[in-house]
């Protein structure tokens, strides 16, 4: 059986579309929702968010450092959500500690730190001056 007989298929909603895409959009709400609420880091990285929006209102960045901050912003958020998505699926495999899952929620984790330190630099670049020129 390949990957592209008919045969196999993935488990899937009835329904028109549109009630497919509603429900999409409701998971995905959910999952927001989940690690809102029971993820830390998430709270530390909207709480970055609710920083840097602010700085760029205060500051009147230009165009291109709102897409830069907007697009960090995204990647940031998006890799930590892929990080607690891949590490429930490995404590939904094994609760057993085991190299291989250690090395897969480390490097998942690593991930969110290097976009992390990515927007850090960012940041550093855009607002650094905009601040100095404050004193």
């Amino acid at each position: 059986m390949g990957l592209f007989d008919r045969k196999v298929k993935r488990r899937k909603e009835t329904g028109s579309a549109l009630e497919r895409y509603q429900k999409s959009f409701y998971h995905a709400m959910e999952g927001l929702g989940y690690s809102f609420f029971h993820e830390h880091n998430i709270i530390i990285i909207f709480t970055a968010i609710l920083i840097t929006t602010s700085f760029g209102f205060f500051f009147h960045i230009n165009t291109f450092e709102w897409l830069f901050c907007i697009l960090i912003m995204g990647m940031v958020l998006g890799c930590e959500m892929i990080n607690t998505a891949i590490e429930a699926t490995i404590d939904l495999i094994t609760t057993d500690t085991h190299p291989l899952a250690k090395i897969a929620k480390d490097t998942a984790s690593s991930a969110t730190l290097v976009f992390s330190i990515t927007a850090l630099i960012g940041a550093i670049i855009i607002f650094g001056p905009k601040i100095m020129a404050l004193f």
